[in-house]
This record gives C-alpha cells, structure tokens and sequence, in this order.
C-alpha cells in the first residue's frame, strides 16, 4: 500500500492535474484469481484500497458485485458519497477491445468472451469508464510514475506466468489495429518450438520463459547427478540459486536471457525505443534483468537501448488504472452525474 501511495502522491504528477475538482476515481486490477481496488482523489494520491480473492468466481456477473461492493466500500473509508465517484477505469488480462471496451478474449478469467464490461460498470456506476489490457495499463502506470516516467517511448515487458508487452509510443500507448498489439508471448525466435498455436494454450515464448515455461525447462534437466536442489522450484527460485552457484539453475537463467535478449533486439529493430522496463513476479528478478542486459550489450547495438526494473512491481496496473480513470473524468465528465444505481445492485 504504501508503494503505491507514494508513486501517485509525487509533486510532478500533482501538478500534471493542476486545480483538479473535486471528488474521486477508483482504478481496478482484475486478475486471474484476484481483484484490487484503488480509490484516489483528483490529485492522484490513493486515499483508500482493497483486495479480495476471486478462486472459484465464474463470469463477469459473478464478478460484478465484486467490484461494486469494494467501491463502496473504499467511498465509505473516506466518508465520501456515492455521487463524489467521477470515473472507473479496469484492466483484464486479455485481448481488449479499448474503443468499445470489451474483454475480447483471455485465457485467465473463465467464461470471459466478448464482455462488454465498459457498459456493465457505466450502467453500474453511472459515471465514465474506460477499460483496457492490464499490462497495457502497466505500462501506462510506469511511464506515469514508475521506471519510464519522462520517457516518451518505450516497451514494458510483463513475465509472470505468461509474458506480454506494452508499448508506449509518443506518450500514448500503442494497441495495434486488433488491440493486440503487444502479445509477445507468441514470439518464435531461435531456440523455442515452432508449432501451430492452439487457441487457449500459452504461446511459443511463455512456453519457455514464461514462469510456468522456466519450471518445465528445469523439470526437463533435472537429474540428481546434476544438481542437489529440488526438482520442483519455482522461476525465481532458479534464479536465486543460479546467483549462490548452482550450475544447472546458472545454465536455465543463461539459456532464458538469450531468448529474451533476442526478443528485445527483434523489438528494437523494430521500434528504436530506448528503454525497456521488464515487469512481472520474473522479470523483476535482478539476475534476469542482468544476465539480459550483459547479453545485449554483447551486440554492440547501434543505439543501445536501457534495459530496467519495474519500480511498481505489482502495483504498476493498479497505478495505470487510476491515471486512466483520472484522464477518463477529465475528458468525458458529461457522465459524471452518478444516479447512485448501483446501491440497488
């Protein structure tokens, strides 16, 4: 909480909002087995938070209470009113529809197709909402007040269980013409299978440097001749151990910074960002982020481009949330008029 109290309380950001009005906006973060809550006043400073578990939570409907609840009850945390909500902005994992917000496709979220949840939280809020890819909108929060902030153009790339990128270009972030600009865990560079893609599994890239990806390549080594650990780690757990020595672990982190080094090559030829922010529960691993950054210096890049840590960590789609709902109360205010429909909900 206070991470995430102090990246949005800045005096840089307080003045981007300068004479705010009144009143305040809610960000949300909707994950797989999750779901964060963020009131914040027109300054941008979070003034109240929530979470709560979602296992076993089916579908949007059954989510929809989820989410009204909590904001109630973050209003009644500052002793606000309902009618002092001014905009909702939410992250879904997924392929997103930003223009018409709809939750086109996710593999995270069961019984999620073609959701409009834009609609859904208007007609439950009565006030603007905006809703985008999560990792969208961590990009967003990084370049607001994270690793990126002040940089124009840049790529967050987010590994965790499955990796995705979002891309910041001129201040803006880049969608793609199907709003899937950005999924990179479909990636094929040398040394990852190249296989038709069936819909619903994880792509070629998160196969094997995604979280999941790492575990299998340390599953499909293991020997007890070849190491004394366990065969059973988790991603960062590698990791850790490939910093104290252990050469199997050593060898696992090599092999995925090679690959994620040429993905980032093949980005920047592409786009010629200078910055590269990696995110997510693995990319945030020290040893990742350097073992990385060794290797693409090895290039001898024309224009090399700085490769950095979250300095969100897991609050960056929560923080890009908020931004988005403080830009959504600014540019379409005409719906700020909260009819409190939701207390019937």
């Amino acid at each position: 909480m206070k991470q995430l109290q102090n990246c949005t309380n800045s005096a840089e950001q307080n003045e981007a909002v300068a004479d705010e009005p009144t009143g305040y906006v809610v960000g949300i973060d909707i994950g797989g087995t999750s779901l964060r809550l963020a009131l914040a006043d027109r300054s941008g400073a979070v003034r109240a938070r929530r979470s709560s578990s979602t296992v076993g939570v089916r579908g949007v409907d059954a989510l929809m209470p989820f989410i009204v609840d909590g904001a109630k009850q973050l209003l009644a945390e500052v002793s606000a009113p309902p009618g002092a909500l001014k905009a909702i902005a939410a992250g879904a994992p997924g392929i997103t529809d930003f223009d018409a917000g709809i939750v086109i496709a996710t593999s995270y979220l069961m019984g999620w197709r073609n959701v409009p949840l834009r609609d859904l939280l208007e007609d439950a809020f009565q006030v603007p909402a905006e809703v985008d890819n999560d990792v969208n909108l961590a990009a967003f929060g990084e370049g607001w007040a994270g690793a990126a902030k002040g940089t124009r153009d840049f790529v967050f790339i987010a590994i965790g269980t499955g990796i995705g990128a979002g891309i910041v270009l001129h201040d803006q972030p880049f969608r793609g013409m199907g709003w899937a600009a950005g999924e990179i865990g479909y990636t094929l560079v040398p040394g990852i299978p190249d296989m038709p893609q069936r819909q619903g599994e994880p792509g070629a890239l998160e196969s094997m440097i995604g979280g999941e990806g790492i575990k299998a390549q340390w599953l499909s080594l293991w020997r007890p001749d070849c190491t004394a650990l366990p065969n059973n780690l988790t991603a960062t757990e590698i990791f850790d151990h490939a910093l104290s020595g252990d050469p199997l672990a050593r060898a696992i982190l090599d092999r995925s910074a090679s690959i994620l080094s040429q993905v980032i090559v093949n980005i920047d030829l592409v786009l010629n960002c200078p910055l590269f922010v990696l995110g997510g529960g693995v990319g945030v691993h020290r040893a990742f982020r350097d073992a990385t950054e060794a290797l693409l210096k090895k290039r001898n890049m024309r224009a090399q481009p700085q490769l950095l840590c979250s300095t969100l960590g897991a609050d960056a789609q929560l923080v890009g949330a908020v931004r988005l709902a403080l830009d959504t109360a600014s540019t379409r205010p005409e719906l700020s008029l909260n009819k409190e429909a939701y207390k019937s909900l």
